[in-house]
């Protein structure tokens, strides 16, 4: 066991619970406070724009330990407590009430925050953008039958609220300034997979247009303006357009920033006593052998266990590739690896019913990345092409009558 007996994790989602869940499974006997700037006990985020958006009555589902979890490991659950402060010299944290908190070690899971948009009307009532429960059920109060709703942003939260109150009946309007929804990710090929999906469910999905500002009427959202003069008319707002990692924390306690908290292999960062993890990790990837930042529910799940690990002495590198799931009406698909839009894209299946797997290849032909759309019990089949950093020949990959496992006898 360490030479230490006081942890401190800053940050009360998914990432702070299962680091300290993590700790106690790996025998730490020690004090571990956990500070939660929401009043609600550490839940997922994921049904926030899926299940939970669409039935408020499943929140439960979402929570990651009933509090008496938390009493009965011995886990100071600190609920609606901000911290403001961290001092790395003296080795602790002050709290926005002005109480300071004494640690050995600090593992940081502040998260990430929703990027608003610079124009007028931006803070009117009905503009709304997602990241906590009490986000969710504003946005739900503005679905129903002649209700309008207009998303500004075709990535993945806007997409996924879309489906969901096009499924209540909602009019919505999706406007993406690039020419595809979801291009910067998927690329074209599969962005137009997306945006008919879309369209085929009714959502008025206008691309490649640019947003000026919010009308509003009596202080509420009543239109978004368009550089080209029109207006779509609202009765809500959602500003979808990303998030950005929570890293104000860490820059004002001196550690090394770049896109998200730095840190390396085994989640460490400058500082040899706090760890970061979740959305506002810069992960040195020691399979992928670059820096990345990922903003997905796999990391916030699984990197608490590496960093548990390294923590209390067994430096433990974090190797599981990025995955993220998304379920839009009738679509449901997952994604593993890491891969730009720029990339080739080899697909196989039916792209038109919307039932295939798509493969990201390198420019030597190694498969760095896998989506499957409606196409069950393969991602296991897909991970392996990515670790073995398994060179394919394209024809072959797209052929759907060719197995997956024989690329994986021939290297």
């Amino acid at each position: 066991m360490p030479d230490f007996d006081k942890v401190v994790i800053v940050g009360g989602g998914l990432a702070g619970a299962k680091t300290a869940e993590a700790l106690r499974e790996r025998g730490f006997t020690g004090g571990i406070t956990l500070f939660a700037a929401e009043s609600e006990l550490p839940y997922e985020r994921p049904p926030l724009s899926k299940g939970y958006l669409a039935d408020a009555g499943t929140f439960d589902k979402a929570v990651v330990h009933p509090r008496s979890w938390y009493d009965d490991e011995r886990i100071d659950l600190q609920l609606g407590t901000r911290v403001t402060a961290i001092d790395p010299a003296r080795h602790e944290v002050r709290t926005e009430a002005g109480d300071t908190n004494h640690y050995d070690k600090l593992v940081l899971a502040t998260g990430s925050t929703p990027r608003t948009l610079p124009i007028s009307g931006a803070d009117a009532q009905g503009v709304l953008t997602l990241r906590t429960r009490q986000d969710a059920d504003a946005i739900r109060e503005s679905f129903g039958p002649g209700r309008r709703l207009v998303v500004i942003g075709g990535g993945w939260i806007g997409l996924e609220v879309a489906a969901t109150a096009r499924d209540a009946d909602t009019d919505v309007t999706v406007l993406e300034a690039a020419e595809l929804p979801l291009l910067a990710v998927l690329g074209p090929q599969l962005g137009r997979v997306f945006a008919e999906l879309h369209r085929d469910h009714g959502v008025d999905l206008r691309l490649g247009v640019h947003v000026t500002g919010i009308q509003t009427r009596n202080g509420a959202a009543a239109g978004v303006s368009l550089t080209d003069g029109s207006v779509v008319p609202a009765d809500a707002v959602l500003i979808g357009v990303g998030a950005a990692p929570d890293v104000e924390l860490a820059e004002a306690a001196g550690l090394a920033i770049d896109d998200g908290v730095v840190v390396d292999a085994a989640l460490r960062t400058s500082d040899p006593d706090i760890y970061a993890v979740g959305d506002i990790a810069a992960h040195d990837h020691p399979v992928l052998g670059r820096r990345i930042r990922v903003e997905h529910w796999a990391t916030a799940l699984n990197q608490p266990t590496a960093a548990a690990a390294s923590l209390l002495g067994a430096t433990t590198e974090f190797t599981d590739l990025p995955y993220f799931f998304s379920d839009q009406f009738d679509l449901g698909m997952e994604y593993v690896g890491h891969a730009s839009p720029h990339d080739r894209v080899v697909v196989r299946g039916d792209l038109p019913r919307r039932k295939f797997i798509a493969f990201w290849l390198d420019g030597d032909d190694h498969v760095i990345a896998g989506l499957h759309v409606n196409t069950w019990d393969v991602i296991d089949e897909i991970r392996p092409l990515i670790t073995g950093r398994v060179r394919v020949d394209p024809a072959r990959l797209a052929d759907a009558e060719v197995p997956l496992s024989s690329f994986l006898q021939v290297r």
